[in-house]
C-alpha cells in the first residue's frame, strides 16, 4: 500500500515529471489538475487550492476556496504514457477552506457511510464491480453521431486475429500495470460490446478502481483508434451496458453474508441486507441508473432486470445469488444487477450499502425467491405475487428518490440538492427535444 514517502520515491526512481490530481464531480465526471512531481511533497503537507464554485454542485461563489488533498494509496503511473513527460494520478478528497471534509465530495459521501458501517459492527463493504462497455469506430466524417460498432461479435466470441480480442488485452495489461487485479475479459452478448472484470475490494478501492477503469478504457481504446463508451444503451435492439454489483459485508475476516445451514449459504445479515436493497430499489434507481437513456436499457427482453425480486439461477431477477462453491465462503454474495456503468460509484456504492444496512437495522426479511421468468408473467400474475416494477424513466426514478429519505440520505442533503437539480433538468431537456424518431414518424404522416 503506498505511503506519502513510498509514492515520492517512486516518483524519484522512475523519472515521472507530471502528477494529475484527481476527483470527480457529483456526476461522476472526472476532474483532473495536473502539476510538476517536484510541486507533489508540498501538495500533501498543505493540499492544492482550487476554485470549487467552478465544478458543477460544489459549491457557490462567495465558497469557492477548496483544497484538494491528495491520498497516497490511489498513487498510480499511467502506463499508456510511454514517452516524456511521464506522468501519474492521484485520487483526492476534498476539504473545505476551514480543512473539514466537503459535504459535496462523492468520495466524502462514500467514506460517511463506510462509517456508519462500521458503527453497526462491520469492518468492510465489498463489492465487485462488472462494468460493460462498448467499442466504437468514428464514422467516415470522424464524428461519433454516425459510429458503427467495432466489430459484429457475440457472446464470448474469440478468433486470434480478432482486433476487439487485441484491444480487450491490450486494456488487461494496461489495468494489471494500474494494480487493477483483472479476473477475466470476454465480448458480451450486443455487437461491440465487452466485459472486464476485476477482482473485488473494499467499496472505496472498488469506487477508485471504478473511475480508473472507465478513463483507461477509454485511454487505450484511443491509441487503437477506437472510442469506448459506458452510454448504458448506445444501441437500439441490442443489450445495454451494465454494472452488476457483487457485494457483501465482512466482520474482520469472517464473512458476515455466510451461514452453512443456509439453503443458498446466506446468513440472516444478508437477507436482511438483500431486503434493504429490494425495499429501497425504486429509490435507489435514481442514483444507480442515472441517466435518461439508463431506462432504454432497463426494458424487458434485453437481460438488464426490471422486477423487483431476487433469485438464484434466475438472472431476469434484481438480485441473483451465485451458486456457492464448497471451500469458499469468502465468496458467498448477492448480485444486484441493474446499476448501469454511468453512475458515479462513489454515490451508487454509498446508496447502496445504506439501503441495504437499513435492512440489516429493521431486521427486514426478502419475500421468497422467484425461480420463474419474470418477464413472462402477466401484470395480474407479477401484481398477486407481490412483485413490483423499476420505474421506467429518469423522472421516475428522480420522484421515487425524493420519497426515499434513506438513499437520500446516502448522498447528503448538499449532494442530493445538486444532483436532483441536474437530473431533473436532463430529463426537462430530453422531454423537450425533437428526435430524429419523432421526424420519421410525423413529419410527412401529420
Amino acid at each position: 500500500m503506498n505511503t506519502k514517502e513510498s509514492v515520492l520515491r517512486d516518483i524519484r526512481d522512475n523519472s515521472i515529471e507530471l502528477i494529475d490530481l484527481q476527483f470527480t464531480d457529483i456526476l461522476g465526471v472526472t476532474k483532473s489538475v495536473t502539476i510538476p512531481s517536484t510541486y507533489l511533497e508540498e501538495v500533501f503537507e498543505r493540499g492544492l487550492w482550487f476554485d470549487g464554485s467552478s465544478i458543477y454542485g460544489f459549491a457557490r461563489i462567495q465558497e469557492s476556496d477548496m483544497l484538494l488533498m491528495p491520498d497516497a494509496v490511489t498513487y498510480r503511473a499511467l502506463p499508456w504514457v510511454e514517452e516524456p513527460p511521464l506522468r501519474a494520478r492521484i485520487i483526492c478528497d476534498i476539504l473545505t477552506a476551514e480543512g473539514e471534509p466537503f459535504a459535496g465530495d462523492p468520495r466524502f459521501a462514500l467514506k460517511r457511510a463506510i462509517a456508519h458501517m462500521e458503527t453497526m459492527g462491520f469492518t468492510a463493504y465489498n463489492i465487485g464491480p462488472e462494468l460493460e462497455f462498448f467499442l466504437f469506430r468514428r464514422g467516415s466524417n470522424g464524428s461519433h453521431l454516425d459510429a458503427v460498432p467495432h466489430d459484429i461479435g457475440g457472446y464470448f466470441d474469440f478468433s486470434p486475429n480478432d482486433e476487439a480480442e487485441r484491444v480487450r488485452s491490450a486494456i488487461t495489461t494496461t489495468l494489471q500495470k494500474l494494480n487493477i487485479k483483472v479476473e477475466m475479459n470476454h465480448h458480451e452478448v450486443a455487437i461491440g460490446q465487452h466485459e472486464i472484470d476485476f477482482r473485488y475490494s473494499d467499496a472505496l478501492h472498488s469506487a477508485d478502481n471504478s473511475v480508473t477503469f472507465k478513463y483507461a478504457v477509454k485511454g487505450v481504446a484511443v491509441k487503437h483508434g477506437l472510442f469506448a463508451t459506458f452510454m448504458p444503451k448506445p444501441i437500439f435492439g441490442q443489450n445495454g451496458s451494465g454494472m452488476h454489483c457483487h457485494q457483501s459485508l465482512f466482520k474482520g475476516d469472517d464473512n458476515a453474508f455466510y451461514d452453512a445451514q443456509d439453503e443458498y449459504r446466506l446468513s440472516p445479515t444478508a437477507y436482511h441486507f438483500m431486503a434493504g436493497l429490494l425495499q429501497h430499489a425504486r429509490g435507489l434507481s435514481g442514483v444507480v441508473a442515472p441517466t435518461v437513456n439508463s431506462y432504454k436499457r432497463l426494458t424487458p427482453g434485453y437481460e438488464a432486470p426490471v422486477y423487483i425480486c431476487w433469485a438464484q439461477r434466475n438472472r431476469s431477477a434484481l438480485i441473483r445469488v451465485p451458486r456457492y462453491s464448497p471451500g469458499r465462503e469468502k465468496s458467498t454474495r448477492i448480485e444486484l444487477r441493474f446499476p448501469d456503468p454511468s453512475a458515479n460509484p462513489y454515490l451508487a456504492f454509498a446508496a447502496m450499502l445504506e439501503a441495504g444496512l437499513d435492512g440489516v437495522a429493521k431486521k427486514l426479511k426478502p419475500p421468497a425467491a422467484i425461480s420463474e421468468d419474470v418477464f413472462e408473467w402477466t401484470n395480474e400474475e407479477r401484481k398477486t405475487r407481490g412483485v413490483g416494477v423499476l420505474p421506467y424513466t429518469l423522472e421516475e426514478a428522480m420522484d421515487e428518490l425524493a420519497q426515499d429519505d434513506v438513499v437520500r440520505g446516502a448522498l447528503g442533503e448538499h449532494i442530493y440538492t445538486a444532483y436532483d437539480r441536474a437530473k431533473r433538468q436532463e430529463w426537462e431537456e430530453y422531454r423537450l427535444h425533437v428526435s430524429s424518431w419523432e421526424l420519421r414518424r410525423y413529419l410527412e404522416t401529420v
